[in-house]
């Protein structure tokens, strides 16, 4: 079935009212083919141009399944954990997650290098639903005992590609040791080597 609007996608309610609020009628093709599989519990390898949504493509599916399953927020828990590489990067899609979010109790953390610590500890020790952070400030946060990744239920990959070349791959292989084995994974990009499909498939389990 071709999908052509996202009232045809099995979405939460609030996520359509918020969807359409920011003018949001037809999902891209990224959306289109992600959304369904992820709302099913699949693990998401996607790959697709620069600005054709994929943070919706992400976002959509895991808000509107934390909706069909409420979860009271604990102290350092994270229901999801979004790693990109940059905080510019990682900015953009804690915005973007707000406005998802905007008809929702649901809350996003932001945190990245290069600011005081100290208010994204005291975000932390609340708890939130959406972590959205570099590789090395969240080590950081976990190596001081600020973050429990322990319960994570969705983690989450913008930019992969980058995210597991050697740049990155040794903090994301400390961060996954962090997570429980059995969660949900969504990687996204816009280009995939053979190398990096090979080592990301290492890491999707269904």
């Amino acid at each position: 079935m071709t999908v052509t609007t996202f009232s045809e996608l099995e979405l939460d309610e609030n996520l359509l009212e918020a969807l359409q609020d920011k003018g949001f009628t037809r999902p891209t093709a990224i959306q289109a083919a992600a959304i369904p599989p992820a709302l099913d519990g699949r693990d998401i390898l996607g790959s697709a141009p620069t600005g054709t949504g994929k943070t919706a493509a992400f976002a959509l599916p895991v808000i509107s399944k934390m909706l069909a399953a409420p979860k009271a927020r604990a102290p350092k828990k994270v229901r999801a954990l979004v790693l990109a590489p940059t905080r510019e990067l990682a900015a953009q899609i804690d915005e973007n997650i707000r406005a998802y979010c905007a008809q929702t109790e649901l809350n996003t953390v932001l945190i990245f290098g290069g600011v005081n610590i100290r208010p994204q500890t005291e975000a932390l020790l609340k708890g939130c639903d959406f972590l959205i952070a570099t590789p090395g400030r969240l080590l950081d946060h976990a190596g001081q005992l600020n973050v429990d990744l322990s319960e994570v239920e969705f983690l989450i990959l913008d930019e992969a590609d980058r995210m597991l070349d050697m740049g990155f791959i040794h903090d994301i292989r400390r961060i996954v040791k962090l997570l429980p084995a059995k969660r949900q994974t969504l990687m996204f990009s816009a280009t995939f080597s053979t190398e990096i499909r090979e080592l990301a498939d290492s890491y999707l389990n269904n």
